[in-house]
């Protein structure tokens, strides 16, 4: 099989890892990619917010299946033009999309779908922010309802740093604090089946003790150890097909991976969010434990035959995921240091270890820095304790002049504090 990845991050690489070693694909490529991508998937430039340039490349190179893997390209139909090319496509239509390009448009599809998730308010005027925010209360849930990479969300006991993230956006979502740790569990669909993966835990923000500013996640683990048993069954039948059973209803059928971001609190599981691909960092961890072959999971949702697979496989390893920023992110990320030390890793640490590019690309012979999240560093063990300690030692051979991570990834659910 042919296989086309769109995008260029650590989720694309992960992704290009796992169809790297399924013995089912025979060609792999990835567009636009970057330079960890580069070594295992022949790359090429697209513009990928451009669907009918999307749709050429993979006709001309033959593709068998597209998975595209950013946001933004679903969000502009990237997948439609896609099919119409008449290729499978892993990823929802632009309509679909919705359900992350839009939070008025999720919280609308959950509550038809009588999908548990936390009361809000949506706001155009800084009259109605100010009512919203005064009838929650502190701390502050602010949300920009449009696609902002991971950074359209404030947090906070600060009225005053709510108010002004609420009136820099054209559009918010205000919505209730939710109490309890929170999971990421992906679901691929095809539209009808639902077939849930393995749960993840994130840590979106930039400093150990989950102080500093919201990022785009700074790293992950799997399992869960400290969740409960039923906790998959239970988001299946009370989030994840409901709300695939109401697109479906809706004429706007939901097909790719569907990410729903829950709360445990007092009160029960609540979605806080819903993307409409795979996440990152998790994608990362949850990937590392599939025992499955993942092009044919990925083709079957794209085909709409998922109910005729055998149930997916799984590692009973864990894995934890560290992201390597560059100095000063999330703010204005450095960029074009050198990276050294990938080699290292790859010499001491794999197969335990091994490193997953973001924002990267070659500078001659040389991998400098390209973006706020420059790398994760992915490893896996017989529990969380040795997962951690593989990443961390696998991180501490890596150099980037002002770099920073968290080094508090998984050490709660890893010493049973969670």
């Amino acid at each position: 099989m042919k296989v086309l990845v769109i995008g260029s991050g650590a989720r694309e690489h992960a992704l290009c890892r796992s169809l790297s070693l399924d013995p089912a694909v025979t060609a792999l490529h990835c567009a636009p990619g970057n330079a960890g991508i580069g070594e295992v998937a022949e790359l090429h430039q697209v513009d990928a917010l451009d669907g009918k340039a999307v749709a050429a490349l993979a006709t001309d190179l033959g593709a068998e299946l597209v998975v595209v893997g950013p946001e933004a390209p679903l969000v502009a139909g990237v997948a439609d033009a896609v099919r119409e090319a008449g290729i499978p496509c892993f990823g929802p239509s632009g309509e679909a999309a919705r359900l992350e390009g839009s939070k008025a448009f999720a919280k609308d599809v959950m509550a038809e779908a009588e999908v548990p998730t936390a009361r809000s308010y949506v706001c155009t005027t800084p009259a109605e922010v100010d009512e919203a925010l005064d009838a929650f209360g502190a701390p502050y849930v602010v949300k920009d309802d449009g696609l902002a990479a991971g950074k359209g969300v404030v947090v906070t006991g600060d009225l005053e740093q709510a108010k002004a993230h609420a009136n820099a956006c054209e559009r918010v979502v205000i919505e209730e604090y939710l109490d309890g740790p929170e999971v990421s569990l992906f679901a691929i669909t095809d539209g009808e089946t639902v077939l849930p993966l393995q749960p993840a835990q994130d840590f979106k923000r930039a400093l150990d003790g989950d102080e500093g500013p919201n990022t785009g996640g700074m790293g992950a683990y799997s399992p869960l150890p400290w969740a409960e048993p039923k906790l998959v069954d239970e988001v299946l039948r009370t989030v994840l097909q409901p709300t695939v059973d109401e697109m479906r209803r809706r004429g706007t059928p939901f097909s790719g991976l569907l990410y729903a971001g829950l709360a445990i609190t007092s009160r029960g599981v609540r979605v806080i969010e819903f993307n409409a691909r795979f996440g990152d960092p998790e994608t990362q961890v949850v990937l590392a434990r599939l025992k499955t072959p993942l092009a044919g999971v990925l083709l079957a949702a794209a085909n709409g035959t998922l109910a005729d697979l055998e149930p997916l496989r799984w590692s009973d390893d864990a894995a934890v995921t560290v992201v390597v920023a560059s100095h000063n992110y999330p703010g204005t990320p450095r960029t074009g240091d050198p990276i050294t030390g990938l080699d290292e890793v790859a010499a001491e640490d794999a197969p335990y270890a091994y490193v997953l590019h973001a924002g990267t690309k070659r500078d001659g012979d040389a991998v400098v820095s390209a973006g706020g999240r420059v790398l994760s560093v992915t490893a896996t063990g017989a529990d969380l304790v040795q997962a951690r300690e593989r990443a961390y030692t696998a991180v501490g051979r890596i150099r980037l002049d002002g770099s920073q991570y968290r080094t508090d990834i998984a050490a709660k659910a890893a010493s049973g504090a969670v």
